[in-house]
């Protein structure tokens, strides 16, 4: 039987994984998620757990795994013809993602309507048959703005995801499915709404330009209205890039996390990270893994950088946020960075 998607979306997923070495919940967090595309052959010979063996122990060391589904699931619908790129994906992919660790997508982005109403309810249909909560889209704009709740060892953290990006058409309306347009009072109400749910509560944009370093202004009022309005940590995507990492009132930002497994040959798209955010009592830290998403190199299999390759990523980063005051420096062979007036710490490695 299936449940209405408003049942569906007010449901808390329970988990049972293990802690990540320290006190907290941790939620491990990717860019956008895209298994079509040029990957559309490749994939087709290689298998859907294909791209996700290189890194799919690491989704899996933290409580939550978190990632942005930039295209739906399904074989049918409308397309929408008014754009360059379309894309949707086999729900078999549904399954892959689960195994590689995902327990979390976030739905609200400029691709997820490309196929219309049908392609969304497949969508929202194949997550909840495989057990991954999603957020940021449904059947009208309540269902969308509705975030969805994870309980890990006794702590609650609460997702919500947004859209910033055209076109508009595909933003839900009263009676309308579609993704969560992040309308400030939207968002406002819906943080405070998800804080009396939750412990925690993590909040997701598609915003920005593509292939932008830097973040305009728009995304960093918005960002940190998010964390005014309680949100503990803001995570953003769409650029395909890396772009700097805030503390705004001693919660981060990260502005954008690039890509993760995309199918797209761009030369622009070449590294990105995973973060592993630590939420507790005295706050959120952030661990950075570096990672490889150079096409010719990884061919659509993202790869953990270690060592040299590793620092340059990180060097690239420190440099993207430099305007923050974020500094990002080695100690006793671990990459940290403390923020301004803060002792919250971001360690990469």
């Amino acid at each position: 039987m299936r449940l209405p998607r408003q049942i569906v979306a007010s449901l808390v997923i329970l988990l049972a994984l293990p802690a990540f070495g320290s006190e907290g919940v941790v939620v491990t967090c990717v860019g956008d998620i895209m298994l079509a595309g040029s990957a559309t052959s490749t994939l087709a010979r290689t298998g859907y757990d294909y791209p996700f063996a290189r890194t799919a122990p690491e989704l899996r060391r933290g409580d939550i795994a978190m990632g942005n589904l930039e295209a739906p699931f399904t074989t049918r619908g409308s397309e929408f013809r008014d754009k360059t790129y379309r894309f949707r994906v086999d729900p078999a992919a549904a399954a892959a993602l689960k195994r590689a660790g995902f327990s979390v997508l976030t739905l609200a982005n400029n691709h997820m309507m490309d196929y219309g109403d049908a392609g969304l309810r497949d969508t929202l249909a194949t997550l909840s048959r495989c057990g991954i909560a999603h957020t940021g889209a449904g059947e009208s704009l309540t269902e969308a703005r509705q975030e969805t709740v994870v309980a890990v060892r006794g702590q609650r953290v609460a997702f919500l995801a947004y859209s910033l990006t055209y076109p508009a058409e595909f933003y839900a309306g009263a009676d309308r499915p579609g993704t969560a347009p992040g309308y400030a009072p939207h968002v406002r109400e819906d943080i405070r709404r998800a804080r009396a749910r939750a412990d925690y509560v993590v909040v997701s944009f598609h915003w920005g330009a593509e292939r932008a370093e830097f973040p305009k202004q728009y995304q960093m009022e918005t960002g940190r209205a998010a964390i005014d309005a309680g949100a503990d940590a803001v995570i953003g995507h769409h650029p395909h890039v890396l772009q700097g990492i805030e503390f705004y009132r001693g919660k981060p930002i990260l502005y954008s996390l690039g890509n993760f497994a995309f199918g797209s040959r761009s030369t622009a798209a070449d590294r990105s990270v995973m973060a592993r955010l630590t939420l507790s009592d005295a706050g959120c830290t952030v661990e950075l893994i570096p990672l490889n998403v150079l096409h010719r190199e990884t061919r659509y299999r993202p790869e953990i950088l270690a060592g040299p390759r590793g620092a340059e990523v990180v060097a690239r980063l420190n440099w993207l946020s430099r305007t923050f005051g974020t500094v990002i420096s080695d100690s006793e062979g671990r990459f940290t960075a403390r923020a301004p007036g803060s002792d919250l710490r971001i360690v990469a490695r």
